[in-house]
């Protein structure tokens, strides 16, 4: 198994797209690329720890690739809208892309540069690439949100 990280607005509905992708094994989401140790929804949400809102994604490579997430990825939310999505504004609902390898990295910049030229957008691409960080997990209301929602 592998692992993505991505952020791009509320990690609830990040999430929740990526648990419909067929060779999925799990999701969770939390924080990432933020400057404060353990932060919790309220912290991140008052803005002062600099961490973007997350999903993890653990997948079969067998199954699914890297590249197939980052289709996904492209489609759900707007990768020209900087700290925006939506409704939801801040940094910690930006668009970015936590690599976790080399090869991941390579493959994040390559689908980004090849978006920015296919037209679809009139904006930049402004998604940020970045090195995967400690991930601070956040509280288990918050993981799988939407299915228990509409399951409750």
């Amino acid at each position: 198994m592998e692992k993505a990280t991505f952020g791009g607005g509320c990690f609830w509905g990040v999430e929740a797209a990526f648990r419909r992708v067929k060779g999925v094994v799990s999701t969770s989401v939390g924080y990432m690329g933020g400057h404060f140790e353990n932060p919790c929804y309220l912290d991140v949400a008052a803005r002062i720890t600099g961490h973007a809102e997350v999903a993890q994604v653990e997948y079969d490579p067998c199954v699914l690739s890297y590249d197939e997430l980052l289709t996904v990825f492209w489609q759900i939310h707007d990768p020209t809208s900087l700290n925006r999505q939506g409704a939801d504004r801040g940094e910690q609902y930006r668009s970015v892309i936590f690599y976790h390898t080399p090869e991941q990295e390579a493959t994040a910049r390559s689908s980004k540069q090849q978006l920015q030229v296919s037209g679809r957008y009139e904006k930049p691409v402004v998604t940020e690439i970045k090195p995967a960080s400690t991930y601070w997990l956040a509280s288990e209301e918050h993981q799988q949100y939407l299915e228990k929602k509409e399951g409750g």
